[in-house]
């Protein structure tokens, strides 16, 4: 299996969808699916009955998951969107954001 190259806690950017442009921290990865869950992005909304549980009922509005292929990683220099590398520095396998040549944490 390839490592991946979005993961939980990376600032990423929404390349298409109404959430175009838009930036936000993955909270949840899905590689089974190939998909993310980014925080404030995506907000889908469930209208619930009142219930026992929940008496008062509404809307429910939830983050939904997004596909890999419609964010990409922030740039840590200059926050635009970027593609990763793989590379190996000091023995260790890295992610290099290819534009700015920096190294992503984590």
């Amino acid at each position: 299996m390839a490592a991946a190259k979005i993961k939980k806690g990376d600032t990423v950017v929404v390349l298409s969808g109404k959430d175009k442009g838009k930036t936000g921290e993955v909270t949840r990865s899905l590689p089974k699916d190939g998909k993310v869950v980014v925080s404030g992005i995506n907000i889908a909304t469930r209208h619930k009955k009142p219930s026992q549980v929940d008496p008062q009922g509404g809307l429910e509005r939830t983050e939904a998951p997004l596909h890999v292929s419609k964010v990409a990683l922030a740039d840590p220099k200059t926050g635009k969107a970027t593609r990763v590398r793989f590379e190996t520095r000091d023995g260790k396998k890295v992610r290099v954001a290819v534009k700015s040549g920096e190294v992503i944490n984590g």
